[in-house]
Formats: structure tokens, sequence, C-alpha cells
């Protein structure tokens, strides 16, 4: 009875330190088009998507500038031609990440993978650089909605992977990110005093050339911006496209409404709104 006792209990332990202890180390499923990176310490795991959410390009309305210049850098990649790091910053909703994803869609089959980095698993993107280098695959990091604030560190990884470290940069890796701030750090108006300022900081046109290092490691700037209402209407159009329905005067009007309910135009609130509209029964469908 005691020994039975005590496997109950080292079992019990066991199962609670399993819920702490980091999964076992295990080959990356190479086979997946899109993965998600864990950090672990100053490792960590690559975790396969079975479904990313992808679509394609056409899907898009409203940023087809932005679109032809990212495309280009993405084929001069996959062609193995010199190719720059991308940074696309500006308005909320505006499509940054869903052309991103929509790469995925449109140049998996030439090669392309999409790996996922969340800020907080930065700390550990050397040692990805050096799992993703040995593969034949090209391979996009992206970082969605990256900031950093006052007093984090995390950025220093990110700048040194950019470009800065003693390592030659991988010819099969880029990192694509978006952000809503240009140089992904706040900014205070004492940055701009040319004086002490109100920190005591004695150089502090050298606190600026910290806060814009990171982003001037980017080479490929596309910026955003919000959408007017022809633009909103064409996204609107093309998601309605997209579910098989039709843009008549109800459907244009309620989305219009729904733009104004929103307090904004964007290609996130046309998809929200073919969304709500896609799912109701046909005799639902009105102008509220």
């Amino acid at each position: 009875m005691k020994l039975k006792r005590f496997l109950q209990q080292a079992a019990s332990v066991l199962r609670r330190l399993d819920a702490w202890l980091p999964p076992e180390q295990t080959e990356p499923d190479w086979r997946a088009l899109a993965y998600r990176w864990q950090r672990i310490g100053h490792k960590g795991v690559l975790e396969s998507l079975p479904r990313p959410h992808t679509f394609g390009l056409s899907r898009l309305a409203a940023v087809d500038g932005q679109m032809q210049r990212l495309v280009r850098n993405t084929e001069q990649f996959l062609q193995g031609r010199p190719a720059n790091n991308v940074l696309m910053t500006g308005a909320r909703g505006t499509g940054k990440s869903s052309l991103v994803k929509a790469l995925l869609h449109e140049y998996a089959d030439a090669g392309l993978r999409l790996v996922e980095v969340d800020k907080s698993d930065l700390v550990g993107l050397p040692y990805l650089l050096g799992l993703l280098a040995a593969r034949p695959e090209k391979f996009i990091v992206f970082c969605d909605d990256l900031s950093f604030e006052e007093g984090d560190d995390a950025y220093k990884a990110l700048k040194t992977a950019l470009d800065g470290g003693l390592s030659q940069r991988s010819n099969n890796v880029l990192v694509y990110a978006t952000s809503n701030r240009r140089h992904l750090m706040p900014e205070y108006m004492a940055d701009n005093i040319a004086t002490t300022g109100v920190r005591g900081e004695v150089h502090p046109k050298e606190v600026v050339e910290e806060k814009v290092s990171l982003s001037d490691r980017f080479g490929l700037w596309l910026s955003f911006y919000p959408f007017d209402q022809e633009a909103y209407l064409a996204a609107v159009q093309s998601w309605l496209d997209e579910a098989g329905l039709a843009m008549d005067d109800t459907a244009r009007q309620a989305a219009l409404n729904w733009s104004l309910a929103r307090g904004g135009r964007s290609g996130r609130v046309a998809w929200q709104f073919v969304c709500d509209w896609a799912g109701r029964l046909p005799h639902e469908r009105v102008v509220d």
C-alpha cells in the first residue's frame, strides 16, 4: 500500500512539473508552410501551423502601390537576388499584415515559408535564424504590430538580426514587420531639446539616434494611409466577391452605415462588415 501511495504521489508531482517544463526539443515539421516561433530561454520551438490564414493578393484593395513594391522585393528574394528587410507602418487596418499573409498564398509553391514571431520571443531570434539558415526554403520572419516601450531590451536582438551582428546575414531569411509607429519606439518632445532635457540626458541627440537606429535597419519602408470612401467601398466589393455576394445599393448603404458606426474606414472594417453581411440570412440583408 505504501508503494502504491508513493507511486501515485510521484505521478502527481511529475504531472505538475510537466506543466511547467518546456516541451521536448524535436525537429520541426519542415513540410509545413507556416510556423510560430516560441522562445524558451535563448532557444525555442518552431511550431508548425497546419492551417495558416492566407488569401490571394487580389482580395486586397487600395494598397496597389505598396503591394507592387512588396511583391517585387519578395520575388527578388525568392530568385536569389538581393532584397531588403521590410517595415510597414501607418494607419491600423489598412492591409499591412494582410499583405504578408497573402504573399504566402501566392508564393508557397516557389518555396516561400512564413514564420510568425511575437515581440516577447525576439530574444531567441539568433537561434531561430541559425535553425533556418540550414534549410533550402526561403523564410520570411513576420513580426506583426511591432513596437517597443522605454527600457524594453527585446529590440536589441532584432537590431543584430537585421544588420550589425558579426555573423553574415542568411540568404534565405528576411524580416517583414508591421507597426503603427514609424520608429518602433516611443518618442517624446524632450528628445528634441538640444540641452540636457528634462531627464538630465547629456547628449539628447544620441538618444534620438538610438531610437531610430532600429527602423533604419529595414531597407524598405512602406507607408499605409487611412482609406477614403472610394477605397473603403472597393475593399467591401472585393470581400463581397469572395463571399459570392453582389454589391447592390442595399449592400453599399449598409457598408457605409457600418463604417460610420465604427468611426472609420479601412480594409479591416470592410472585412468585418462583409463577415456580418454574409452571415445574415437573405431576408436579413437590409440597411440597419
